[in-house]
């Protein structure tokens, strides 16, 4: 009599080798670009603590105050244009991470993705972590961490083209709106995690927020450099069947992708702080809080892809998400301060609407431009196209923070209308 196969065993070999693959790259390719998030995310919440108010601050009896407010701050973030310095610091990072897009797509078709995409982490996770030795280094020059937010922004270009890449090579048509979805919340994802990774050393020691991310990335690159396989021809699997599709919408996805990583970023680097402002929570419970919006993001996301996948029309989707999403942040500005249970509500809603649009291009742009028959098979293509895109929005996600820093001295409420005026422009450069 024969006997049955274990119940695990059945289930693990239902599936083909070649499904087994597919799901391993997928969860490969999603952790290595949560990694990038993470070591990116941990500035946002340090901003908090490198001002505060520290008048409520109790300070060592051997200091000798000159300067109630400002002496436990950490220069040269003490001075009255702090949100101007931070402002610089992102936009270091952003700038960089903009013009490099540009080129990353080139380097990325003429280099093996194995190689461009470890070195990339691992040179990520150095300038990360150098970022972090400021704190012990006693380092208190703008020059220096504007550096390295510089070095940091060129070497993470590295991720998103080379990820889609590589992602473009395993998977094949049909309906991929869900399961990309599913993939593209690694963004939110590695937000998330780099903002409670952040929190647990910030008050402590700041230095720990940047050094633990940079490590973690750093090590992904190893893992890396160990296990990824670019193709599927490289490991016997069958090539997926490409579906053709016009390659329309470079432009205009470009251009809506700029207004719409504009406001998705400035809530990136901006949201903590202004949560500790405006509601007065200490830095960890501003960064905690934060992450709701990217838990949000993670839900939005995989409906956006899921509503575009049954109804068929991604630019309308989009559309609508960012047509309920402007006057979402008008509200979330007004009443979002009022007690906890609105601030988490609110937070949750303006996260899905704006997230969703932008997984939703992102990811339309990997699965439909990329297996366009006149880059099909070319992942070398895919990369450029994917990097102009990503490229443009970079631009937009290099624009917003800079604008609210400079706006934000003049009132929150005038940064809140800039992120609204940019989800209106979104929509309309689609339509």
């Amino acid at each position: 009599k024969m006997r049955s196969l274990a119940p695990g065993i059945k289930l693990i070999t239902s599936f083909s080798r070649d499904s087994w693959y597919r799901f391993f790259i997928l969860i490969l390719t999603f952790v290595f670009y949560t990694t990038y998030h993470l070591s990116r995310k941990p500035i946002s919440i340090v901003k908090s603590q490198l001002h505060r108010n520290c008048s409520n601050v109790i300070h060592p009896a051997d200091l000798n105050i000159t300067d109630n407010d400002t002496w436990c701050d950490w220069a040269p973030f003490d001075k009255n244009n702090y949100q101007n310095l931070f402002g610089v610091l992102d936009n270091c990072f952003l700038v960089a991470y903009a013009i490099g897009m540009f080129f990353s797509g080139m380097f990325g078709e003429r280099l093996p993705l194995r190689y461009y995409l470890s070195s990339g982490m691992i040179l990520s996770g150095l300038f990360t972590v150098l970022f972090g030795l400021g704190f012990y280094w006693q380092i208190h020059s703008l020059w220096y961490y504007c550096l390295v937010q510089a070095l940091n922004g060129l070497v993470q270009t590295t991720g998103w083209p080379a990820v889609v890449a590589c992602v473009g090579n395993w998977f094949g048509k049909g309906k991929r709106g869900f399961i990309m979805g599913i993939w593209n919340s690694h963004t939110s994802v590695g937000n998330i995690l780099g903002s409670l990774i952040a929190g647990v050393y910030v008050s402590s020691s700041w230095g720990l927020s940047f050094i633990v991310p940079g490590i973690i990335i750093a090590s992904a690159g190893v893992i890396c450099f160990l296990f990824l396989v670019e193709k599927p021809e490289d490991v016997n699997c069958t090539l997926p069947q490409h579906h053709v599709r016009s390659l329309t919408g470079v432009v205009e996805f470009s251009l809506c992708l700029l207004f719409a990583k504009l406001v998705s970023y400035t809530f990136l680097y901006w949201l903590p702080l202004y949560i500790a402002n405006v509601a007065h929570f200490d830095p960890k419970e501003a960064g905690d809080l934060s992450t709701l919006f990217d838990v949000g993001g993670i839900v939005g996301g995989i409906l956006a892809g899921l509503i575009s996948d049954y109804s068929g029309g991604r630019a309308t989707t989009c559309c609508a998400m960012l047509i309920i999403a402007a006057p979402m942040l008008f509200l979330y500005n007004k009443i979002g301060q009022n007690g906890l249970p609105t601030t988490i509500g609110m937070l949750l809603w303006c996260g899905a609407l704006v997230n969703g649009p932008y997984a939703l291009i992102t990811t339309a742009v990997s699965a439909d431009l990329g297996t366009h028959e006149c880059l099909r098979g070319n992942s070398r293509a895919l990369s450029t196209v994917t990097a102009i895109i990503d490229g443009t929005g970079s631009i937009g996600a290099a624009i917003g923070p800079l604008l609210a820093g400079l706006i934000s001295p003049t009132g929150w409420n005038n940064v809140f209308y800039m992120l609204i005026a940019a989800d209106v422009l979104a929509c309309l450069v689609r339509l």
